[in-house]
């Protein structure tokens, strides 16, 4: 009578136990796809895919090996990373499975602020030297960051999660319309602005490894600190504040890192679709885990999906190469469409 409940305890533990085992699964076969694809990708570029232990012995080929490629391979895995973070959060925060990284509007203010630094400073030759210096990755950022306060402030702060979602859709839509405004008004800078909002990760050097890997490393901290606030979350609002979360502050707090995560990677790589949404999908397909694994295994699936992405669009056409960002909706795409028919069935 006393021990009836002991075999539903029991139940409940060897569950969370299997799904521990998947977690712990997932995470190793995602960092053995990392390294599997990062030593591919050294060896793909504009001639097909090629021996990288053979260009590792010619001095110039390792010199595009260790200076193009591996940069470009890592940069890919950084920007994934950065993209599957920030849509495990923002679909957390939204409690929303569509929800993805450039909800606030973020995406159209790096348009933005790319269509206006290339708009006022490429116009002379000593106004694309200041260019050249400032860096349009700088104006991407500061224009995905404005994005984002302008979000925060027409929807009054954080506290409503409703109003927020709204004033980034239409802050996404006004910045965009803006975008194609400046875009119409200076044609010249059409192609670039082709390329950036196709994504690319063919400008990724050294430097920008390093700021994207910095930039993860603090955002997977808060992230895993504040993970609590999306388990709470997921439970409802009502819940949420029964378990004594100070809710403001800690969605303020998120916000931010999805706003950081999100601004870094569109200003190293342009805008790349669909990483952000259909990274943490994949990884709540395979395992029902808390938002502390969520997050970390989401960063691991979107850095394997870009870097893939990354690398058949080196090689399926070379030596042409493909827009990155393409790629991935076209994956990303097929993959929601794929899932949604499979639950309507």
């Amino acid at each position: 009578m006393a021990h009836t409940p002991v075999p539903e305890t029991s139940r409940r533990l060897h569950a969370a136990l299997r799904q521990n085992h998947r977690a712990a699964w997932l995470g190793l076969a995602l960092a053995v796809l990392s390294g599997v694809l990062g030593v591919v990708g050294l060896g793909v570029g504009s001639t097909g895919v090629e021996s990288v232990w053979h260009m590792l012995a010619d001095p110039v080929a390792a010199q595009i090996v260790w200076d193009i490629r591996a940069p470009r391979t890592l940069g890919a895995l950084g920007a994934g990373a950065l993209l599957g973070l920030a849509g495990a959060v923002a679909q957390g925060l939204f409690r929303n499975p569509l929800a993805d990284p450039f909800l606030l509007g973020s995406a159209s203010g790096a348009t933005l602020g790319v269509a206006l630094a290339l708009a006022v400073l490429g116009v002379s030759p000593m106004a694309s030297a200041v260019a050249v210096r400032l860096g349009l990755t700088g104006a991407a950022f500061v224009g995905a960051v404005a994005a984002v306060l302008l979000t925060l402030a027409l929807a009054r702060g954080v506290q409503h999660t409703l109003r927020l979602l709204l004033a980034g859709v239409v802050v996404g839509v006004v910045l965009g319309a803006l975008s194609s405004l400046v875009t119409l008004f200076t044609p010249d800078i059409l192609q670039a602005m082709q390329a950036f909002m196709l994504g690319s990760t063919g400008f990724v050097g050294w430097a920008s490894v390093a700021i994207m890997g910095s930039v993860w490393l603090l955002c997977g901290l808060l992230a895993v600190a504040l993970s609590r606030v999306l388990d709470g979350l997921s439970l409802g609002e009502a819940t949420a504040h029964s378990l004594g979360l100070p809710l403001a502050p800690l969605r303020a707090a998120l916000v931010a890192v999805l706003a950081l995560a999100t601004g870094t990677a569109v200003a190293q790589t342009g805008l790349i679709a669909f990483v952000g949404l259909a990274a943490p999908h994949l990884v709540r397909s395979v395992v029902k885990t808390t938002h502390a694994r969520l997050v970390l295994l989401s960063s691991g699936m979107g850095g394997v999906l870009l870097m893939l992405a990354d690398t058949l669009a080196r090689g399926l056409v070379a030596p042409t190469e493909l827009p990155v960002g393409v790629l991935t909706a076209v994956l990303g795409g097929g993959y929601l469409l794929w899932l949604m028919r499979r639950r309507v069935g």
